[in-house]
């Protein structure tokens, strides 16, 4: 299998950091990028691999931007894109603020879209080249409550992601954009939520972030539009809204 360039947004820790030690075993070359730049350089210590940490923060823009361009001055290409940057939130709807609901949409659909919008045009140039979108089941079912804002930024992701792909199927078919939805994750998504928020650790049927590395890994060889990270996951969303009926 040939070494690909691959840039992990949110590389500090949990699923960034874990996919990053992944991909650096098998020999890929590695952008990663993240605001914190001490953790940041732990996982790049961790990766045998060429690396590349930028500390950058990806809901801006310039900050995408010159990501794009390191990155191609580094490896002179760039194979594969991953927004995994997120942020949850503690609130119930009816309590929600513009600042809540402006944070939410700025960490995870406007980095997102940066992401896309900036790499698209060297994918264009090379007709080849790969987004993953990392999501959540709570982008499909927005089960809970207190994170209603992030309920609607990953379901605005989900549509975003769609119609992206549905643009350049017909033009590019060689770039493939893909969604990979995670469940309940073991890591600190929980403690670092807007509002603070329970530990993701203590939530049963949870998956390492091991777990989901693999799975979008999967994806980096085999590019699948939509993916689910846990089995029966799928037809538990078939189920959730097959059971709506006219009093929910």
């Amino acid at each position: 299998m040939p070494s690909r360039v691959t840039v992990i947004t949110g590389a500090s820790a949990g699923i960034g950091a874990a996919l990053a030690e992944l991909l650096s075993q098998r020999g890929d070359s590695l952008t990663l990028v993240a605001r914190r730049e001490a953790e940041l350089q732990a996982v790049a210590s961790r990766c045998a691999s060429p690396v590349l940490p930028l500390v950058a923060d990806v809901s801006r823009r310039d900050e995408v931007r010159r990501v794009v361009a390191s990155t191609l001055e580094r490896f002179e290409r760039i194979d594969v894109w991953v927004n995994n940057v997120g942020r949850g939130i503690t609130r119930p709807p009816s309590r929600l603020t513009d600042e809540d609901l402006d944070e939410m949409m700025q960490v995870n659909v406007k980095s997102a879209l940066y992401g896309m919008q900036e790499v698209l045009p060297h994918y264009q140039q090379r007709g080849s080249g790969a987004v993953i979108n990392v999501s959540s089941m709570l982008g499909r079912i927005p089960f809970a409550v207190d994170r209603s804002a992030y309920c609607a930024a990953k379901h605005f992701l989900n549509a975003l992601t769609a119609t992206f792909r549905a643009e350049l199927r017909q033009t590019h078919p060689g770039i493939h954009i893909s969604l990979v939805s995670p469940g309940v994750v073991r890591t600190d998504f929980g403690l670092n939520a807007r509002h603070g928020g329970l530990d993701s650790r203590s939530f049963p049927d949870s998956q390492s972030a091991e777990e989901v590395a693999e799975v979008i890994a999967g994806v980096i060889d085999s590019p699948r539009p939509d993916v689910y990270t846990r089995p029966g996951a799928r037809q538990r969303v078939a189920d959730y809204y097959s059971s709506l009926g006219e009093d929910a």
